[in-house]
């Protein structure tokens, strides 16, 4: 497969840390190393980074992995070959051309405060909040960068000013890194993939360019946006100062979709990450489905510069993992997030507790931005214990809604739907009650894969493949990957599953129109 001392490196750059992976092509992880970054919460319902930190992040990592790779005995800088990169989708920054520095810090994925410009353009287009639908795949939304990209538009003089002096450059953090990994202000390359250019509400899912007629509608001037390239293709080599100098960058996709290709899936395979959120996507091949239920059409990847274009269907959920780190830091109910599933197996039941994360509103498939969280079913019989388990409840009971609008979409029969198979990764599927309740409430296996890092692996694939370090037949062979899986099967009875099922519906819709509480 490959020659001996043969290396892939992974920037994996995510909503609250940065990693570097390094691989090698035969046996796997040589070398990692991992660095949080600050969230910054400026007002209610607001999420920033800092993009210098979030770059300064990275080239920590990348400069300790090679180190412990190298201390390791493995000569990883004659023996690296191609880096790839993943990172959070939608997250959005402007910076100027000529000094290199961000004109505002990044707006996360999260962030709510576009909802005001959300409820003007679906006042002021024909179609409504489904206006850009049929060129996008994707609604109106303060989830998305487009959105974000209007605020710093309208609201700081700073980019205002640098539109204008045409110094103004537009990016999603893959875009950011990219470009001071190649030089920055020294020639810098200003590029964006299919992937992430399809979260931005911007890019026509058909010709897999800017959509024109949507950037005159929303007054976007087309010079600050990136170049568009494949998954898998060599864009650039790292430039000075970076301890991987002249490496190409021979893959870039965002985090969802890395992560659907470091699971092989396939047309018809689905996977879910947990992390800050959970993602679920369902890879459908080469043709588009408009979803009817409430998710959205979007990428899978593009393998290649002439490689087909596989499309998904993808529901977002917005609080998963970050809900327990909300138990942790802000109710002090755990001092780890490790912590929630022992103390969830004190009990044996959530005890009639439901808790629905809806912190910034509910992404897939309810898309209420007036929604807010709510805990319902508390007695004076309620304990952490039980807290903590309908905190996990709720990741999972988030993962089955989507999952049950994609079977719909998608045309499957219930008989179909008893034979698929969900692959799992992310942080918080170490968790085995956690997946255990997803096997339970979605009535199907749950695949775990031996490797629960499939986001960086993805990357690492994708810049193999460009650079013939890998084929495709040894990306998509599933078969050894299942063998090293851990099976989670349904034990909950049908009965059991719809009665819970219809209390958590019940929940969710107490959700609605809370945003406006006063005081």
């Amino acid at each position: 497969m490959a020659n001996e001392d043969v290396f892939v490196g992974a920037i994996d750059q995510g909503t609250s840390s940065s990693r570097f992976i390094i691989y090698d092509a035969k046996t796997g992880v040589v070398g990692c190393h991992h660095v949080e970054f600050t969230q910054f919460y400026p007002q209610a319902g607001w999420v920033e980074h800092d993009p210098m930190e979030i770059l300064e992040s990275v080239k920590v990592c990348v400069a300790k992995a090679v180190d412990k790779a190298t201390a390791d005995g493995f000569n990883v800088d004659k023996g690296l070959k191609a880096i790839g990169l993943t990172n959070q989708r939608e997250t959005t920054l402007l910076w100027s051309k000529s000094t290199g520095l961000p004109l505002h810090n990044a707006i996360v994925w999260m962030d709510a405060r576009t909802s005001s410009i959300c409820r003007r353009l679906e006042k002021e287009l024909s179609g409504g909040r489904n206006h850009f639908v049929e060129s996008c795949g994707l609604p109106i939304s303060t989830y998305f960068s487009a959105l974000k990209l209007l605020w710093l538009m309208e609201n700081v003089d700073a980019v205002k000013e640098a539109i204008k002096k045409k110094d103004a450059l537009f990016g999603t953090i893959d875009t950011w890194l990219i470009w001071n990994l190649t030089g920055g202000v020294n020639g810098g390359l200003h590029v964006t993939d299919v992937s992430n250019a399809s979260r931005t509400m911007l890019m026509n899912l058909k010709t897999l360019d800017w959509d024109a007629s949507t950037l005159k509608t929303l007054n976007i001037p087309a010079e600050i946006l990136p170049n568009i390239v494949s998954n898998a293709e060599i864009i650039g080599e790292v430039g000075s100062g970076w301890p991987i100098a002249g490496v190409p960058i021979a893959g870039c996709l965002g985090d969802q979709h890395a992560a659907m290709l470091g699971q092989s899936c396939r047309k018809g395979e689905a996977k879910s990450t947990y992390g800050t959120g959970a993602f679920i996507l369902l890879n459908t091949g080469e043709g588009i489905i408009q979803s009817k239920h409430g998710l959205l059409s979007t990428i899978a990847f593009k393998l290649g510069p002439k490689a087909p274009t596989n499309y998904a269907l993808e529901g977002s959920v917005a609080i998963a993992g970050a809900a327990v780190q909300w138990l942790r830091d802000g109710l002090g109910i755990i001092s780890s997030a490790a912590e929630i599933e022992e103390m969830a197996l004190q009990v044996e039941s959530t005890g009639g507790v439901y808790f629905v994360p809806a912190f910034n509103g509910l992404f897939a498939p309810w898309w209420r931005e007036d929604a807010r969280g709510v805990c319902i079913g508390i007695t004076r019989f309620t304990s952490k214990g039980h807290i903590a388990r309908a905190v996990l409840e709720s990741m999972c009971f988030q993962v089955k809604d989507v999952l049950d609008s994609m079977h719909k979409d998608s045309g499957e029969s219930e008989s179909q739907k008893t034979e698929f198979l969900l692959r799992v990764d992310g942080g918080a599927t170490v968790n085995n009650l956690l997946m255990q309740i997803q096997a339970d409430l979605v009535g199907c296996p749950v695949i775990r894969p031996a490797d629960i890092e499939t986001t960086a692996l993805g990357a690492a694939y994708a810049a193999g493949l460009a650079t013939g370090i890998w084929k495709e037949d040894f990306i998509f062979n599933t078969e050894e990957k299942l063998k090293n899986a851990r099976v989670f099967r349904p034990v909950m009875t049908e009965e059991v599953r719809k009665k819970k099922v219809d209390s958590w519906c019940k929940a969710v819709s107490k959700t609605f129109d809370l945003a406006d509480l006063a005081i």
